[in-house]
């Protein structure tokens, strides 16, 4: 008799939205709501660059961090664009902005460790913290708080096992954007106790007005933060599964480090296309 699967993996609660997506992929007729999908194909111009790439042989393996060229512009696009310096080394290029997620979290936390996730909320989260053994420790967003995170409910919520708080702005599901004052006193509130500040940011430039802020733009210099960010949904380039991550540069190593035996790196035509869209 073969040996059954980890209980951990067997035990993983599945995506309610993946399930609604594949029932809907079996009419060709849907609209598709249940998912993030852009209602615009990807650019021309960024599809012909993964074309040319291939045709030119970029189809080896890159370095695990990305492309170098890559990792330059990204910097820059977050220098200008978020709002606060980054550098080359501090940017780690991830297949997807869910891959950024797991790889952080997968150096951060130990079985049994405790992570803050916002509730309601993308389901990955927890899927992620419940395959690393760890346990999702749900802050609440509801009316009464304008469906932002409160801090009397972060300091009910966390105990010596915690050890980072995820915070998504603007936020999947709700789509609310944590307003600067308070994303300050969320990042002090992690400093205070030694947590990392993890800041989903992949809904970056999908917004109606100006008062998107990213969390580097306000952070001190000892803050440990890590942002993550996607093409998916900016660039409408879902399925070509390129992300990226800013960390500290310490932090970043490791990570680079961990992608080898993740993905060992992304793949290199949709990294070139990436840096077209960029």
């Amino acid at each position: 008799m073969s040996a059954p699967p980890s209980s951990i993996a067997s035990s993983m609660p599945l995506s309610g939205i993946r399930e609604i997506m594949e029932l809907a992929w079996k009419d060709p007729e849907a609209i598709h709501l249940e998912v993030g999908e852009p209602d615009f194909p990807t650019p021309e111009h960024v599809v012909d660059a993964a074309h040319e790439a291939a045709r030119r042989g970029h189809t080896r393996y890159a370095p695990n961090a990305g492309l170098p060229e890559l990792r330059e512009a990204l910097a820059d696009k977050v220098t200008r664009r978020n709002g606060f310096e980054a550098r080359t080394d501090q940017v780690v290029v991830t297949q997807g902005g869910i891959q950024a997620l797991y790889l952080v979290l997968l150096a951060l936390l130990e079985p049994g460790d405790e992570v803050l996730l916002p509730d309601p909320a993308w389901p990955n989260f927890r899927m992620i913290a419940h395959l690393l053994g760890a346990r999702a420790v749900l802050y609440p967003l509801v009316a009464r708080g304008d469906f932002l995170p409160r801090l009397e409910d972060l300091e009910r919520l966390v105990t010596p096992r915690t050890r980072a708080i995820l915070v998504n702005s603007p936020s999947n599901p709700l789509g609310t954007v944590v307003p600067r004052e308070l994303l300050q006193m969320l990042l002090a509130f992690a400093r205070q106790r030694g947590l990392w500040f993890v800041s989903d940011e992949v809904y970056d430039e999908v917004v109606f007005d100006d008062l998107f802020v990213s969390a580097g733009s306000v952070a001190d210099t000892s803050d440990r933060l890590v942002s993550i960010y996607s093409f998916s949904k900016v660039y409408a380039m879902t399925g070509w599964r390129v992300g990226y991550l800013v960390a500290p540069p310490d932090m970043a190593r490791l990570l680079t480090g961990m992608q080898e035996p993740i993905i060992s790196c992304v793949n290199t035509p949709a990294q070139m296309a990436a840096l077209a869209a960029i």
